[in-house]
Order: C-alpha cells, then structure tokens, then sequence
C-alpha cells in the first residue's frame, strides 16, 4: 500500500450560510468537517474568496493531515473490514468516521477513495491498512 503523504490544504471556520455561498475551485476537494468548518486541498490560492462572503472568517493554511489515494475496490474491500459504519451510495461524496479504530476522512470519487488522517495517525494508519 502506498505511505500516507501530507496534505497541503486551507481550513476555514466561517458561518454555514457564508460557507454554502462560496463557489469553490473546480480542482479543489472540499471536505465539510462540521456546518461552520470547511477544509479543501489543494489550498485556495487567496482568502478573498471566503472573505468576501463572511470578513470575519478564519482562513488558514492547514498542514496537519496526512493522505492516500486508493483504487475504488481495494478501498471498498478494506472499508468493509475495518468501518463499522453505513458508507455513503453517492459519489463524489465526503464522509468521516472511525476507520480501524482511527478517526478518518474520506473523499470517494467514481474510481478511487482518498483516506485522510492526522499526520500523527498516518504511520498507524497505514501499518492498519496493510
């Protein structure tokens, strides 16, 4: 199985209403931690685009998350064995949930699913996957 690799992303707390406004990249993976908390990566190239929707949003570079991109049936095989939770039918779709005992998020797409941990969980994460 590959390492799991740093994240480079942008995480922003903000209103939910502001968050729902924002027309995000197209290239960006956007992940809704909670309704008023937002990470996507690759990080957004200018505040503006949040700041123009709530001035008081907090916008920072975010560096703490370690992932890997794992093709659509291998990732299905593990999440059956390790997740004790229902996985999301749609796709592309954000989750979160425990994955082998460690909290996870996962982005799935059509061909693959990128598991996401804190950095300090990757090198578990990974011995877990193997």
């Amino acid at each position: 199985m590959p390492a799991l690799k740093r994240l480079k992303g942008t995480r922003i707390a903000s209103t939910p209403a502001a968050l729902d406004a924002i027309s995000w990249p197209d290239e960006a993976i956007v992940m809704r931690f909670a309704p008023d908390e937002v990470y996507l990566t690759p990080p957004l190239p200018s505040k503006n685009i949040v700041l123009e929707q709530d001035e008081h949003a907090i916008v920072i570079a975010e560096g703490s998350f370690s992932g890997v991109w794992i093709d659509r049936e291998r990732a299905l095989d593990l999440l059956q064995r390790l997740c004790e939770w229902e996985l999301p039918s749609e796709r592309p779709v954000f989750a979160q949930g425990a994955v082998a005992g460690i909290p996870t998020k996962l982005w799935f797409t059509e061909d693959q699913i990128l598991f996401v941990v804190q950095s300090p969980y990757a090198a578990e994460m990974e011995e877990r996957l193997a």
